[in-house]
């Protein structure tokens, strides 16, 4: 197969449908505006969350605690999926995501105390559990905060 010789699946690449070109296009005159109303103006329409003057559904419902927008959620992993590593590795968040354990990693890694860790490891991560550090260092590894 050349280059030249692919082309997209049949039925996948539709023609546009083009509105308001007659009325033997099947869809002129109106264009599917129906006739007048907010809808059927030039910019017309409501915002996202309007509900016609209705109180609208995120101010009807209750609200608690806080919730910071800022917030930059941490990936987190158990210690006992460190033991993919050999030992002496040194396990960052690169090194996760190069054996498959992450899958993506924007803003860093936690590392949480569930499971059992034999292997000597020295890790690195943006944050660790008490548990973590305390399984870590118990089998002969070191833990680094990035």
């Amino acid at each position: 197969m050349n280059l030249h010789e692919l082309s997209p699946a049949a039925g996948s690449n539709p023609k546009a449908y083009r509105k308001g070109r007659g009325a033997g296009s099947g869809n002129g005159k109106t264009a599917g505006r129906g006739h007048k109303g907010q809808w059927a103006r030039s910019g017309g329409g409501v915002r996202v969350g309007f509900e016609g003057g209705q109180m609208p559904l995120a101010r009807r419902l209750p609200k608690r605690g806080f919730h910071n927008i800022f917030a930059k959620p941490l990936e987190a992993i158990n210690v006992s999926a460190l033991e993919k590593f050999e030992d002496g590795t040194v396990v960052d968040a690169q090194a996760l995501l190069d054996k498959g354990i992450l899958s993506k990693c924007q803003y860093g890694v936690k590392i949480l105390g569930n499971g059992e860790l034999s292997k000597k490891l020295i890790v690195k991560a943006s944050a660790f559990s008490a548990s973590a550090k305390k399984k870590i260092v118990a089998a002969g590894g070191k833990w680094e905060v990035v």
